[in-house]
C-alpha cells in the first residue's frame, strides 16, 4: 500500500486517468448487466402473459432507454473521486439523467397510443395528435430543466425570461397551434377518421386515410401512392368524405344512355304483343293498356288517330322495363332510391339515367355490377326499336360514301 501511495502521489494524473476508464468500464458493465440480464428477464416474464399489453409498454425501445439510467446514477455518485471536474460533471450527467427520463416518458406515451390504436375506438377518436402535443410540452419542459440545471439556476427563473419571447415562440410553433386546433375541430366534428374514403382535390388526394397526427394527414390513394396533407390545411379546404355511403352499405350507379330521337315511336299492337311475352313488362303493359283505354274512352277519343288520347310510347316502356329490372336485381341495395329517368334532349339525345345503389361499397365488386346492368341493358335497346346515339364514326363514313357509289 505504501508503495501504491507513493505511485499515486508522483502519478496523479496516471491515477486520474486509470479512475476514469475504471468508472467507464463499470459503467459499461452495469449496462449490459441492466439490459441483458434483469430486463431480459422481465421481457421474458411479460411474454408468458397473455395480455398483449405488457409487451408494447416494455418493448424493445423502452428497455434500451431504462438501461442507460444504471450507468448514470454510478457515474454521478462516483464522480466526487475527480475533484477537478466534480461540478460541471454532476451537472452534466443530471442533465443526461433528465433527458433519458424525459425520452423513456415519450417512448412510454408512443407505446400508450400503439396500444389505444388496437381498440376499436381509436378509429372514431385518434388520440395521436393529443399525444405529440403531450411529447411537445414535455421536451420543452425537459429543455428548460437542464439549462437551468447548466446555468445552475431555478426553472422559474427561465421561465420568466420566456415572457418576453412570446412572440419569437408563438411564430416558431405557428404550424403546431394550427395544427393543433385543427385536431381539436376535426376530433370534436368527427370530420375524418383513420379508414374513410376522403377526395382533396385541391392536394390531388383520393383514397383511404392511414394516419392522422398533429401536423400530417396521411392518404393512401388509390394508386399506392401517399399524400400528405397538414392538418390545418385539411379545415381550409373542402373534401369529400365518403363514410356515409361506406356507413348504408351500398354505394351509387349514376349513369345515363343517349337515345337517338330519331328511333322514338308509339307502339303498335304487334309491338304491345312482344311487350307482353317478356316477363319483367306483363303486368305492366296489361295495366297500362287498361289504364289508358278507360282515359280515353271516358274523354271520347277518337282512337283511329294515333295522335288522340294517351298512347305507350317505346321509350316510357323502354324506361318501365329497366325499372323493373333493377327492381329485381339482386345486387342492388333496394331500400335505397332506385330510379329511371328522362334528363333534358341534348344534341347527344335523349339522356335515359339510371339511379341506384349496389348492396356493397367495395371497388371491384361495385363495377363489376354496374358494368352487368348495361351491358344488359345496352343489349336490350334494340327489342324496343330503339337507338342508341353515338358520333358517326369511320365505318358509317365508308357505308356512306359506298352508297353514293
Amino acid at each position: 500500500m505504501d508503495k501504491l501511495d507513493e505511485w499515486i502521489g508522483s502519478h496523479p494524473l496516471e491515477w486520474q486517468f486509470a479512475l476514469f476508464i475504471a468508472l467507464i468500464l463499470l459503467a459499461v458493465v452495469s449496462y449490459y448487466i441492466t439490459r441483458k440480464i434483469i430486463l431480459s428477464g422481465v421481457a421474458r416474464l411479460v411474454k408468458k402473459s397473455k395480455s398483449d399489453l405488457d409487451d408494447l409498454l416494455l418493448d424493445n425501445a423502452m428497455m434500451r432507454r431504462i438501461s442507460y439510467i444504471p450507468p448514470l446514477l454510478i457515474m454521478d455518485s462516483l464522480i466526487y473521486l475527480f475533484p477537478n471536474i466534480e461540478a460541471i460533471g454532476h451537472k452534466l450527467i443530471q442533465s443526461l439523467l433528465i433527458f433519458v427520463l424525459a425520452l423513456i416518458a415519450t417512448q412510454f406515451l408512443t407505446n400508450i397510443n400503439q396500444v389505444y390504436d388496437r381498440s376499436t375506438i381509436s378509429k372514431n377518436k385518434p388520440i395521436k395528435s393529443y399525444i405529440q402535443i403531450i411529447k411537445i410540452i414535455l421536451y420543452i419542459a425537459t429543455a428548460i430543466v437542464i439549462l437551468s440545471i447548466l446555468l445552475g439556476q431555478p426553472p422559474w427563473y427561465l421561465l420568466t425570461g420566456l415572457g418576453a419571447m412570446t412572440a419569437v415562440i408563438l411564430l416558431i410553433f405557428r404550424d403546431t397551434i394550427l395544427s393543433f386546433v385543427a385536431s381539436l375541430q376535426i376530433t370534436s366534428n368527427d370530420l375524418v377518421r383513420v379508414g374513410d374514403w376522403v377526395e382533396v382535390p385541391t392536394f390531388g388526394a383520393d383514397g383511404d386515410v392511414i394516419d392522422i397526427a398533429l401536423h400530417t394527414i396521411k392518404i393512401q390513394n388509390w394508386d399506392k401512392t401517399i399524400t400528405t396533407i397538414p392538418t390545418h390545411k385539411l379545415i381550409e379546404v373542402s373534401f369529400k368524405n365518403w363514410r356515409g355511403m361506406q356507413n348504408t352499405g351500398g354505394r351509387r350507379i349514376k349513369r345515363s344512355i343517349y337515345i337517338d330521337q330519331s328511333s322514338i315511336k308509339f307502339c303498335n299492337q304487334n309491338m304491345l304483343k312482344r311487350f307482353k311475352a317478356m316477363h319483367l313488362l306483363r303486368d305492366y303493359v296489361s295495366r297500362k293498356q287498361q289504364e289508358l283505354d278507360t282515359y280515353n274512352r271516358e274523354h271520347g277519343f277518337d282512337d283511329s288517330e294515333v295522335v288522340n288520347g294517351r298512347r305507350m310510347t317505346n321509350i316510357g316502356t323502354f324506361r318501365a322495363y329497366i325499372t323493373e329490372y333493377l327492381k329485381q336485381h339482386p345486387r342492388l341495395h333496394h331500400r335505397l332510391t332506385t330510379m329511371v329517368r328522362q334528363l333534358n334532349p341534348g344534341p347527344d339525345g335523349i339522356p335515359l339515367e339510371i339511379y341506384c345503389f349496389t348492396n356493397t361499397v367495395e371497388w371491384i365488386a361495385y363495377e363489376g355490377i354496374q358494368s352487368d346492368i348495361f351491358d344488359h341493358i345496352l343489349a336490350v335497346v334494340p327489342e324496343f326499336e330503339l337507338r342508341i346515339f353515338q358520333n358517326p364514326s369511320g365505318k358509317d363514313f365508308e357505308k356512306i360514301s359506298r352508297m353514293g357509289d
